[in-house]
């Protein structure tokens, strides 16, 4: 008897598809052994790509509160299945799972998929999607999931390249190198070989065994933990969370303040990240084995 397998995803540029379809080869390969079914969520009003600025910074209220918008139900063939396996791609707005994963979630569909279901997530990534993940975590917890692993793939350029290449990419759609600056995204690269996260995962749900997964995952790659970046995240959330309420309470004043977070926004960027890191390094030492237990912590599946 053929195992249902489901691959549930949404994505604006392709490049999420590319990633959740290419860990899921290894189970394509097997078609007399398993059944592999696509699901790419789709809202009833979609948000544009390339992204007008305008509308990418307009987003940011509704992001990082979580405030889901309408999704198109999915096909029947997902909604009359049970899974034997969920490989869930995501990406991170604003800190936080886009609102297309959000509204999933959120909606009446979600838990009937995913009860008692093993699940392994997977995103794309900038290169900030830790505490994402940890709320992440929570719906999957509230909704009777099973998470059994975690791949988290993301631009290994710096910090500061990496953002100009991203505003390059979802304002303009232009993802190619140009000028100084390299390609946006993860690299081609990392994207072909996300097979051997699909081995790994097979290997795993043939025996049905879960145990040692994300161990191995983690040893071959799939989980880069950059304690610099946790703490941006940290100081990002509580950013955020002040702006986020500020501009949903202050609705007729939203043009101006979206004006002011983006200018703020900006400069957090590139004059408070630096001066953060500046004290993660003369911390360093003090905070060596607290960094060290985070960091097991962010590679691991389990919710504190």
């Amino acid at each position: 008897m053929q195992k249902n397998i489901l691959v549930l995803y949404y994505t604006q540029t392709g490049q999420l598809e590319d990633i959740v379809k290419n860990i899921a080869q290894p189970f394509e390969d097997k078609k007399d052994e398993y059944n592999v079914t696509y699901y790419s969520i789709k809202l009833k009003e979609d948000f544009p790509f390339p992204w007008p600025g305008d509308v990418f910074f307009n987003t940011f209220p509704e992001s990082y509160l979580q405030i889901p918008s309408e999704i198109l139900p999915p096909p029947e063939e997902v909604l009359n299945k049970k899974f034997d396996l969920i490989i869930f791609g995501y990406q991170v707005w604003y800190l936080t799972p886009s609102i297309p994963i959000i509204s999933f979630l959120k909606s009446g569909y979600a838990e009937d998929i995913l009860r008692d279901t093993p699940v392994v997530t997977v995103s794309g990534t900038r290169n900030m999607w830790m505490l994402s993940q940890e709320k992440l975590k929570v719906y999957l917890k509230n909704l009777n999931a099973k998470l059994v692993g975690n791949i988290a793939l993301v631009d290994r350029h710096d910090n500061y390249t990496s953002v100009l290449t991203i505003l390059r990419w979802l304002t303009t759609g232009k993802k190619e190198k140009s000028g100084i600056l390299p390609a946006a995204g993860i690299s081609d690269e990392e994207i072909a070989g996300a097979g051997k996260y699909g081995m790994i995962i097979k290997k795993h749900f043939d025996n049905n065994h879960y145990d040692n997964l994300q161990p191995e995952l983690v040893k071959n790659g799939a989980v880069e933990i950059r304690p610099f970046l946790v703490r941006v995240e940290k100081v990002g959330n509580k950013i955020f969370t002040v702006w986020s309420n500020l501009i949903i309470k202050k609705k007729e004043k939203r043009p101006l303040l979206i004006k002011f977070f983006k200018v703020y926004l900006m400069a957090a960027i590139w004059i408070i990240s630096p001066i953060v890191l500046v004290f993660h390094i003369l911390l360093a030492p003090v905070l060596r084995s607290k960094r060290l237990k985070q960091k097991k912590y962010l590679q691991g599946i389990n919710l504190k």
